[in-house]
């Protein structure tokens, strides 16, 4: 993996790099990652030693990975013009590819690109400094993903992984790609693979508890369970086995925000199990006994589930100290020692570095959601955490339990990882959704 991160060197006077950033795909996160990608795309234009492509993997149409039929190289991926990376989805970008190869709307548009470029040259022919331009009319072309790599191998490349969830985060795009030799970003298949599934990453940490960093108590459930058997008997086991009173639940494979719920009653853990069994893609606002946002829920349904003892943090909110007055303040009333943080790593596998942990402040509900997380202007960032909310021996405990942590899991390049870190003594109870995932907001600040 070396070899990634020597090509993004590029010496003064030699032809430009050529770099693809892929993004899409068919998760529940796929609509952000299409900012992450269109964000990364958009700043690594401003390199002129770069020639960046925008990528888009395209849905897999109603397969997974779980068909015998399907293969994951065979997934279609669309290399993109400038104008139709910028749509608000997804399912835009793609529509939009079709259409652009259209015969009829090649006809029309090549036509109006030569009206356009005969009139422009009429005009301009009369000044002096005018020498001519020419404008191009650049297709969407389509390939199957195994085809992509071996175009991106033949223009020497490197491929900015911004695919979020599924393929991209599973070590499969890392595994293709590196077994066709084309370097990328990020970390490895076998440390993608490890932190895509939570109780791996849990396993390969649970030996560094003397450290520091602990991993909380899980029971893992399969899904089938939660719709066959009685869900009051389950929840009063949970909350047995766990000793607790609320349950953190997720999907055992999914990053970020995906399917995280607190349940705090069996009705919740009904209403659940339900959106399971329906296959819905997300659970509405306030369906659960307390208020909360809108819940993206995986599609399909995870096969097994993770629950947790929910871990409790005080609200830290921005507000004006009164009405007349426009200076923004903290609010933490410091009643609970846990904050939940992002913190972001950087560096070669076995030598990372921990950049400043963030904490984002929660708009509502108990569980930060995929906006809040990733989308710029809908949640806000501390990054430190205040002193007066976080020590500085506290900040650089917690740094060095994250670098702890990455080292152990064999990231490199650059990862995110999630955790709750104790505000008196740094350490690190790791609650880790996902750790290969990196936010656009930290891609614009790290590229």
């Amino acid at each position: 993996m070396q070899s990634a991160k020597q090509a993004l060197i590029i010496p003064n006077g030699t032809c430009k790099q050529k770099a693809f950033v892929i993004f899409g795909g068919d998760t529940s996160e796929r609509q952000v990652s299409l900012m992450s990608g269109t964000n990364v795309w958009l700043n690594l234009q401003g390199f002129d030693d770069l020639d960046v492509t925008p990528c888009l993997l395209a849905p897999s149409n109603g397969y997974s990975s779980h068909n015998e039929d399907f293969s994951e190289s065979s997934r279609d991926v669309w290399t993109l013009p400038y104008s139709l990376v910028l749509r608000h989805t997804t399912e835009e970008v793609h529509a939009a590819c079709f259409e652009a190869i259209e015969p009829e709307r090649v006809e029309i548009t090549s036509r109006l690109r030569n009206q356009v470029m005969k009139e422009l040259e009429r005009a301009l022919s009369k000044q002096d400094w005018f020498a001519g331009f020419d404008i191009t009319d650049e297709q969407p072309i389509k390939y199957s993903l195994q085809q992509w790599i071996d175009y991106v191998k033949e223009a020497k490349a490197v491929v900015f992984i911004a695919v979020h969830g599924g393929i991209g985060e599973d070590g499969t795009i890392q595994s293709l790609l590196e077994s066709a030799g084309v370097p990328y970003t990020g970390p490895g298949p076998i440390a993608s693979r490890t932190c895509m599934d939570k109780v791996a990453t849990s396993l390969a940490v649970d030996h560094l508890a003397s450290y520091g960093i602990h991993t909380i108590p899980k029971d893992v459930r399969a899904r089938e369970e939660l719709l066959k058997s009685s869900l009051v008997d389950i929840w009063n086991d949970l909350k047995a086995k766990l000793q607790t009173e609320t349950v953190c639940v997720k999907p055992a494979r999914d990053g970020c925000s995906t399917g995280v719920a607190r349940l705090r009653c069996p009705e919740d853990l009904e209403v659940y199990a339900n959106a399971l069994r329906g296959t819905l893609p997300r659970l509405p606002a306030n369906c659960l006994s307390k208020a909360h946002g809108v819940i993206e829920m995986p599609v399909p349904p995870p096969e097994s589930l993770i629950f947790e003892p929910f871990i409790e943090t005080d609200e830290i909110i921005i507000s004006n100290k009164s009405w007349n007055d426009s200076t923004r303040h903290l609010v933490w009333k410091g009643e609970n020692e846990w904050l939940e943080v992002t913190v972001g790593v950087v560096g070669k596998r076995g030598e990372m570095h921990s950049l400043n942990p963030s904490i984002t402040v929660k708009e509502s509900g108990d569980i930060l959601s995929l906006e809040e997380k990733f989308q710029g202007g809908t949640g806000i960032n501390l990054t430190p955490p205040p002193a007066t909310i976080m020590s500085e021996d506290a900040l650089q405990k917690c740094k060095s339990c994250i670098e702890m942590t990455a080292n152990t899991l064999g990231l490199e390049g650059f990862s995110r990882i999630d955790a709750f870190v104790n505000v008196h003594s740094g350490e690190v109870p790791l609650s880790i959704s996902l750790i290969y995932l990196c936010s656009y907001k930290a891609k614009k600040r790290l590229v």
